[in-house]
């Protein structure tokens, strides 16, 4: 195995270990809380050590992870995604005018467009990852979660600074997309480390809530309240995973209950979005008459 960690949730190793003392059959539980896959094979050599010296033999034949909360909460954030991206499109392109040629007055329509495929693809290799553990799922998850961070990071800037000229975007977008590109080589291709794609996970997450936070706090925008919340809600979420802790009854840990928080914040981020959309087109329009 590859990557050092393990994600969170139960899972049931079947092992048949044999040696010149006999052999034995194992099955356990492990119930998994961001430990350490180095844990497992200091196992396997314990139980060489205890069969003997002769040939030792590891069968892995099940190893199932259980994370129905976690799997069921992924999946509804892919649906509110879904439903808020749908919502904005059809507001975008059916429900507000539309320049002669059949563009968009909102200048930040492409970009919102990018954000919604971006998080129900991170949502929907969550769902995957926490219903199937290996390492193909567990860099997809972390790979996707890192460029929705990123491309988000990018859009807090762009929106928050009024950035509608090109060259501009270029110059932010530029060295974030650099980096977030090198991380994800480096989780993908060097070394799967959670605790560094943690830090770099966290310190996006907090800096496009304090940008968000100075914005709202400075602009007369009709719905800076809902973004407010959305903040605020976010930098509460972010605690659970920094603050980790053990499946309560094997099954809720903070990990899903921060999946949880996610579901009401995403319901409330689009429809700021799509004030937004409409607060911005309404303001062109007035300045175009």
């Amino acid at each position: 195995m590859g990557s050092q960690w393990v994600g969170h949730g139960i899972y049931k190793s079947h092992c048949i270990c044999s040696g010149n003392n006999g052999t034995v059959v194992v099955t356990a539980n492990t119930i998994a809380c961001l430990s350490e896959r180095k844990r497992e094979r200091n196992s396997v050599a314990s139980l060489s050590s205890i069969m003997g010296n002769g040939h030792f033999t590891v069968l892995m034949a099940f190893r199932f992870p259980c994370e129905p909360v976690s799997v069921a909460l992924s999946a509804l954030n892919l649906a509110i995604q879904f439903h808020g991206w749908v919502s904005f499109f059809i507001l975008i392109y059916y429900k507000l005018q539309l320049t002669p040629s059949k563009k968009t007055y909102y200048e930040y329509t492409g970009l919102w467009h990018i954000y919604g495929i971006l998080s129900m693809n991170s949502w929907f290799w969550s769902a995957v990852f926490h219903s199937r553990d290996v390492e193909l799922t567990e860099k997809l998850d972390c790979s996707s979660a890192v460029a929705l961070l990123g491309f988000s990071l990018i859009l807090a800037i762009l929106r928050a600074f009024s950035m509608r000229d090109e060259a501009a975007r270029v110059m932010v977008s530029a060295p974030i997309i650099a980096f977030v590109t090198t991380h994800i080589l480096y989780l993908n291709f060097y070394n799967l480390d959670y605790d560094l794609n943690m830090k770099v996970c966290v310190a996006m997450g907090v800096a496009q809530l304090l940008i968000w936070a100075v914005w709202a706090g400075v602009t007369n925008h009709p719905s800076r309240l809902k973004l407010w919340v959305a903040v605020v809600g976010g930098g509460l979420a972010i605690l659970l995973e920094i603050y980790d802790f053990p499946p309560y009854q094997g099954f809720v840990d903070a990990h899903a209950l921060w999946h949880a928080t996610t579901i009401p914040l995403t319901y409330l981020w689009w429809s700021f979005v799509k004030d937004d959309a409409e607060f911005r087109t309404s303001s062109l329009l007035k300045k175009a008459r």
